[in-house]
C-alpha cells in the first residue's frame, strides 16, 4: 500500500545551515518528524549555497517518514542580487527602487530553467519581470 502523504511543507533556509531551532525544528516538530534526519542531508546538499536562502519543499507521509527537494534559490533574492538592491519596495506601484534590464532578467532566467512552470524562455522572462514589478523594480528594455 502507498504512503499517503499528510502534509506539503514550504520552507525558506539558509543554505548549509539548517539548524535544530526555528524555522526547521519547530515546523518539522509539529509533524512529529526526526529534525536530524533532514538538516544533515540538506546541509550537505546545499553548502554551495552558503548563506543565501534556499526554498524546500517537504512532503510528510502518515507513517512520520518524509522526502524533499531543494527548488533553489528565490526568484526575489536573484533580482536582489542582480540589480544589488538590499529590499524591494513597500509600494511597488508608486514607488520603485531599481531597474532590471531584459538581459538580467534572461540571466535569471537561465538559473531558474527547470525550476519555473512556462513553456518557453519567452513566458519564463514575463514571470521574472513579473515578480521584478511586484518588488518595485522597473523592467527596461
Amino acid at each position: 500500500m502507498a504512503k499517503k502523504c499528510i502534509g506539503n511543507l514550504k520552507l525558506r533556509i539558509p543554505g548549509g545551515k539548517a539548524t535544530a531551532g526555528p524555522p526547521v525544528g519547530s515546523t518539522l516538530g509539529q509533524w512529529g518528524l526526526n529534525m536530524m534526519d533532514f538538516i544533515n542531508p540538506f546541509n550537505e546538499a546545499t553548502k554551495e549555497y552558503a548563506g543565501k536562502d534556499v526554498t524546500v519543499h517537504i512532503k510528510v507521509y502518515d507513517d512520520r517518514s518524509f522526502d524533499w527537494t531543494c527548488i533553489g534559490r528565490p526568484v526575489d533574492d536573484l533580482i536582489r542580487e542582480k540589480i544589488k538592491l538590499e529590499k524591494g519596495s513597500g509600494k511597488p506601484n508608486t514607488e520603485k527602487v531599481g531597474k532590471i534590464t531584459m538581459d538580467q532578467i534572461k540571466e535569471i532566467v537561465e538559473i531558474k530553467k527547470g525550476e519555473l512552470n512556462a513553456i518557453d524562455e519567452a513566458g519564463a522572462c514575463k514571470q521574472i519581470a513579473g515578480t521584478a514589478r511586484s518588488m518595485g523594480v522597473e523592467v527596461v528594455e
